[in-house]
């Protein structure tokens, strides 16, 4: 029952910026905490951020700290992850996921429901 549908991956120039979006159905998410998660080619799935879920908590990553934040809107059952300064690095399949507890670490374990995953391309 439960979905996340994601948004707003694309093709950016290093330096760029891109807003990703992901909605969560099936139920409403205010309880739960919420993660972004991203996949690069030949690479290990790696976490990225974390949001508690109030939005009191939130962890990111050591390669985005800094350029990366996260953000969630519990009304429209939404969390963002704004991308600043982005780098070829950062070209992954980025992907959300909420947890079953009001609070989240980087562990996949800690996460129940995942979405389908958003391309993001950073050309050099």
């Amino acid at each position: 029952q439960v979905q996340l549908v994601e948004s707003g991956g694309g093709l950016v120039q290093a330096g760029g910026s891109l807003r990703l979006s992901c909605t969560a159905s099936g139920s409403t998410f205010s309880n739960y905490a919420m993660g972004w998660f991203r996949q690069a080619p030949g690479k290990e799935r790696e976490f990225v951020a974390v949001i508690s879920y109030s939005g009191g908590s939130i962890y990111t990553a050591d390669p985005v700290k800094g350029r990366f934040s996260i953000s969630r809107d519990n009304a429209q059952n939404t969390v963002y992850l704004q991308m600043n300064s982005l780098k070829p690095e950062d070209t992954a399949v980025y992907y959300c996921a909420v947890s079953n507890s009001r609070y989240a670490t980087s562990r996949h374990a800690d996460y129940d429901y995942w979405g389908q995953g958003t391309q993001v391309t950073v050309s050099s």
